[in-house]
């Protein structure tokens, strides 16, 4: 009786076992499939830990998925990428607006500003707060 109760034991540790090593490995976890609220939350956690300049395009891409608004615009020789990812949420009306997002600015493909979508300048007026920031730099007397 006692190995065949052992026995069993064993048997079922060893399916768990194979059932948790099945999720690890062929579960695909991305954001573009979890529910609004984990995304959100998913959302807040990851970019509070984001440093500018050491994060790119693709990388934003690739972990936090396809951004809910987005805009881009070129100037010059500089290309501003603008990803509007979901932080909180305001009203449930089904529409995600931006002062429900958190921004991402992107000059050239590297992070370079992040802030709430509702205090994003309209009009691009943040292309030219960095054009201007970067001529002023530029200059060595």
């Amino acid at each position: 009786m006692n190995k065949k109760v052992i026995t069993r034991i064993l048997l079922a540790l060893a399916a768990y076992g194979v059932f948790v090593v099945l999720v690890l490995f062929f579960y695909d976890d991305s954001p573009d499939k979890m529910r609004w609220e984990d995304r959100e939350a998913y959302n807040r956690q990851f970019i509070a830990k984001l440093k500018i300049e050491h994060f790119t395009f693709e990388q934003a891409l690739e972990q936090l998925g396809s951004p809910d608004i987005t805009e881009a615009r070129k100037v010059a020789d500089d290309s501003f990428q603008v990803m509007f990812y979901r932080t909180q949420h305001v009203k449930s009306d089904g529409i995600t607006t931006q002062d429900e997002c958190t921004f991402l600015l992107f000059i050239n493909g590297v992070l370079k500003e992040i802030g709430l979508g509702d205090n994003y300048p309209k009009d691009w007026k943040i292309i030219n707060n960095h054009q201007t920031q970067k001529t002023t730099s530029a200059t060595i007397d």
